[in-house]
């Protein structure tokens, strides 16, 4: 009997370590397709341009095409829902941000995922400031004449921003919460209808990124106070930053980054977080990034530990903001 135990025991074991072997031979080929990564957003915006550019060096890599599918919808959650939902096998990821994966805790009271619970991190792609500006006739000629004029005259001002859920809201509502103002809030459809809107002084200042607000800028349609970030922007050289113009608590940087499913092999993310890190330390893909005004984060910031750090301070930072605001996304 204890002979056919103890034989028993050794093939339940086998058995059981069967489906493991598979897992690792499959690990150690990857990749043998193409991968997909889902952005959650339209073509043509920023974190969908950051992921075509990272996307086609990591591809060179690993010696496989990424495919880039652009599923849009309520603020960007339904396509980082369907990335929650792919198999964990390293061939669909997600470029998610800090609109998918911090805010969107507090914006959507039924959110499917758990952005620090749902997902494996793979690394940070990419960052990008936003800037203060208003329009061309906005009394305030520098920050601290704005943050004067905004505190006693907020009642009467609007503060356009892309949508609720969108980079220039969240920034938006952290600057009122700074300031302890809360002007009305008039929201659009996207970044460039705000900004036509702000460009014809229908609206009084927002919070915009550096690609969308420097053409104006340039031409002389919007004014500028400030960036909101601890150097000044190659995109806006003359823009002073926060910290120099007076309101050191203002630091807002927006940022991309790479996700898996839970459960993805760990073999399969080093591979994968190996072919980021490897992008963002090659010379063109680095001029391609800034190109388009984003900035290449530091290597002790990239790593998969780094951004799972990243996106729990972020929640913690933006969910009682959005939650003292008193809005939710329908």
């Amino acid at each position: 009997m204890k002979l056919q135990r103890r034989r028993f025991l050794h093939l339940a074991a086998a058995a059981a370590a069967l489906p493991a072997i598979p897992r690792v031979a499959r690990a150690q080929s990857y990749p043998t397709r193409p991968i997909t990564i889902i952005v959650p957003f339209a073509p043509g915006g920023g974190t969908d341009v950051a992921a075509r550019i990272v996307g086609e060096h990591m591809g060179r890599t690993l010696g496989q095409q990424f495919v880039v599918q652009n599923v849009a919808g309520a603020g960007g959650t339904v396509g980082s829902t369907r990335a929650m939902r792919a198999d964990p096998d390293g061939y669909t990821i997600e470029m998610g941000q800090m609109g998918t994966h911090a805010a969107a805790v507090a914006l959507y009271p039924g959110l499917a995922y758990k952005p620090d619970v749902d997902f494996e991190p793979i690394g940070l792609a990419s960052e990008y400031p936003v800037v203060i500006v208003a329009r061309k006739d906005f009394p305030p000629k520098d920050l601290a004449e704005f943050v004067a004029f905004v505190k006693v005259n907020f009642a009467k001002l609007n503060m356009a921003h892309a949508g609720v859920g969108s980079i220039f809201f969240t920034t938006g509502l952290l600057l009122n919460s700074i300031l302890g103002v809360k002007p009305t809030l008039v929201p659009f459809n996207g970044g460039a209808p705000a900004m036509n809107a702000l460009v014809a002084g229908q609206v009084d200042y927002m919070c915009s990124d550096v690609l969308g607000s420097a053409p104006q800028l340039q031409s002389g349609t919007i004014k500028a106070y400030a960036i909101a970030a601890s150097e000044r922007s190659g995109g806006l050289p003359s823009v002073p930053t926060t910290r120099e113009a007076g309101l050191p608590a203002f630091q807002a940087s927006a940022w991309n980054a790479l996700f898996a499913p839970k459960a993805t092999p760990k073999p399969i993310l080093d591979k994968l977080t190996d072919a980021l890190d490897r992008a963002l330390d090659d010379e063109d893909t680095r001029r391609r990034l800034t190109v388009v005004a984003n900035d290449i984060p530091d290597k002790v910031r990239r790593g998969q530990k780094a951004l799972l750090t990243l996106v729990k301070s972020e929640i913690a930072r933006w969910t009682p903001i959005i939650q003292a605001a008193n809005i939710k996304a329908e």
